[in-house]
């Protein structure tokens, strides 16, 4: 074979490999398609000159860029988040500890060398400290929103003969009455040896009356025999002011009322005026500060009216009240000697 001929031959064989290794075919003369793509490559602009020794990087060893950028950007915010708590932190080391408000103090108010809570759901003092004042004769008064309370005395057998119309001339409005009482020793029911004349004399003198009874009552069934023994009494005559359950502890001798309870005493209480409203008219519990605060549980008897003695020009009783004794010691005309004196506040609560 000639050797043109030869070298023909074999380089359309060669591009025959080619063809069939990348996938294509061939047409019409192999040569002159092989030799236009040799054309067109050398006619291609030569790649930029590499350094010796300096090797393209095959597609195997090229970093994966877009991986890369992901993960530094995953890096970066974890950076943040954690610089940010750290901060957080620190800020909030710094800053002074919370302390927790202190707990309210109790409400108190003091009774001679104690000091007492008040009771819940007990209705308080109402009055205007300085709306009491002092008249001419001494006699507390008490004016406010112009209005005055009611002056009045309480009385008994002890007051003897009584001037009824020197009395109401002398400015008093109202009177107490004692009724009876029962005896400290036996228990025996006894009607106040004045009560008949006294409540006479005080309606035909114009003045509002009520009564009282001194109760030595040890069980709520003895308080109920009072009760009825009063509106026996009574026997359905109209009254203007209340009928008052009076019980007092006795002093200087030997009584069968000695060491009775508060809770006793306030059941007593509650059996007297539960009967007397019974019958049509208005109850009342008499006591002191002593009995006020320590034995009567008031919140029992707040539906009836309460009759505070405290002496003095201004009563600091904590609590409700509706009627005040506030002397033992008072002056009135057509009364001898010594007298007890009271305000009724009725016009300031309906």
């Amino acid at each position: 074979m000639p050797e043109t001929r030869l070298f023909n031959f074999v380089v359309q064989q060669d591009i025959l490999w080619y063809n069939r290794k990348n996938g294509r075919t061939m047409e019409g003369n192999v040569m002159n398609d092989s030799l236009s793509e040799l054309d067109r490559k050398e006619q291609e602009p030569a790649a930029p000159a590499r350094d010796r020794g300096q090797r393209a990087p095959s597609a195997r060893n090229r970093p994966p860029q877009i991986g890369l950028s992901a993960l530094s950007l995953a890096v970066s915010i974890i950076a943040l988040i954690v610089a940010g708590a750290a901060l957080f932190l620190v800020l909030r080391g710094n800053q002074e500890p919370e302390v927790p408000p202190d707990a309210e103090e109790p409400i108190t108010f003091r009774f001679g060398d104690m000091v007492l809570e008040p009771i819940d759901g007990m209705p308080l003092n109402p009055y205007d400290a300085d709306a009491f004042a002092l008249d001419e004769k001494g006699r507390v008064t008490y004016e406010a929103n112009g209005r005055r309370a009611k002056a009045g005395i309480d009385v008994s057998t002890h007051q003897k003969e009584i001037d009824w119309p020197a009395v109401a001339a002398d400015g008093i409005d109202f009177a107490m009455l004692r009724l009876g009482h029962r005896g400290y020793s036996q228990g025996g029911l006894f009607l106040d040896e004045t009560f008949e004349k006294n409540l006479q004399g005080a309606l035909d003198a114009g003045l509002e009356a009520g009564v009282y009874f001194f109760s030595q009552a040890i069980t709520p069934e003895e308080a109920e025999e009072e009760a009825d023994y009063v509106l026996e009494v009574l026997d359905g005559r109209a009254l203007a002011f209340p009928v008052a359950f009076d019980w007092e502890p006795i002093t200087g001798d030997e009584a069968r009322t000695d060491g009775l309870d508060g809770e006793t005493m306030t059941r007593c209480a509650a059996a007297f005026c539960k009967r007397i409203e019974d019958a049509g008219y208005r109850p009342a519990v008499y006591f002191n500060q002593t009995q006020g605060y320590l034995r009567y549980d008031l919140r029992e008897l707040t539906d009836y009216e309460l009759w505070l003695a405290e002496y003095g020009a201004v009563p600091d009783f904590y609590y409700h009240f509706d009627l005040w004794q506030y002397s033992h010691t008072g002056r009135v005309d057509g009364i001898q000697g010594d007298v007890d004196l009271d305000l009724a506040f009725y016009s300031y609560h309906g």
